[in-house]
């Protein structure tokens, strides 16, 4: 019986070593609107007994920081960003995974009169008639403000929207809607849906839309491989295409 006893204690040990060293920290580099994925998805990984760490950057300040030397498990940035890091040697061969895809959307402070942007006329009008514009600083790297700034060139207007524009280095836009230092903005829209002080008036008109596509990477230096491809799986997975749809994204296009 005291063997039993013994022996009993001992697996029960063995299990526990097993289950520790298996756990794992993991850090994910992410860009722009899929911080918010990651974060809801990180209990659902932790529960495996590994632990989540998220930092948040634009995908061209993600670009630099890796091919800086900055040590990361899993990137999850624009396809173009993960081929640039992937040439680099900076990512595994063959773990390249498109996620997800979000439009750009216009958005104003909540209890404001909703602008008409049912067409490209109509949108143009209401950058030209707004006080104050926010979008995200093209020179910060960020994908919808450089998209945004060469439209306006396009169009010819961009020394007047510059002129009046207010520029967020990352994160949300909408805080500068909040704060009262700009009157309309656009960002991705899975960036306006969780602030609640705000409203989001609705997509870019079709003809100009212009939708952000993200994918994910496993670090070619990862501490722990498997453990960032199995949160890699998980964004991939139908726990992330849940997730993605409650934040304003979708599936990329096939």
């Amino acid at each position: 019986m005291m063997l039993l006893r013994m022996g009993g204690l001992v697996a029960a040990a063995l299990a526990f070593s097993v289950s520790h060293s298996a756990a794992a920290e993991v850090k994910v580099l992410t860009a722009g609107a899929m911080k918010q994925v990651v974060l809801a998805l990180q209990p659902e990984f932790e529960k495996q007994g590994h632990k989540l760490v998220v930092d948040n950057d634009t995908a061209g300040a993600l670009r630099k920081r890796i091919e800086g030397g900055e040590s990361f498990d899993l990137a999850v940035i624009t396809p173009g960003v993960i081929d640039a890091i992937g040439t680099a040697g900076k990512v595994v061969p063959g773990t390249k995974t498109n996620l997800a895809r979000v439009a750009i959307g216009v958005m104003v402070p909540k209890g404001a009169k909703l602008p008409d942007i049912s067409s490209v006329d109509a949108f143009r009008r209401a950058l030209m008639e707004a006080k104050t514009v926010a979008y995200i600083d093209p020179a910060s790297g960020g994908s919808s403000g450089i998209y945004l700034d060469k439209l306006f060139e396009k169009w010819g207007i961009a020394d007047q929207i510059r002129a009046k524009a207010k520029l967020k280095r990352g994160g949300y836009v909408a805080d500068l809607l909040v704060s009262g230092d700009a009157e309309l903005g656009i960002h991705q829209i899975s960036e306006i849906v969780p602030v609640k002080e705000v409203v989001l008036v609705g997509p870019l008109p079709a003809e100009i839309q212009n939708f952000t596509t993200y994918a994910g990477a496993v670090s070619a230096t990862a501490r722990d491989a498997a453990a960032a491809k199995a949160f890699l799986d998980l964004l991939a997975g139908p726990s992330g295409a849940a997730v993605l749809k409650d934040k304003g994204m979708e599936r990329p296009a096939s």
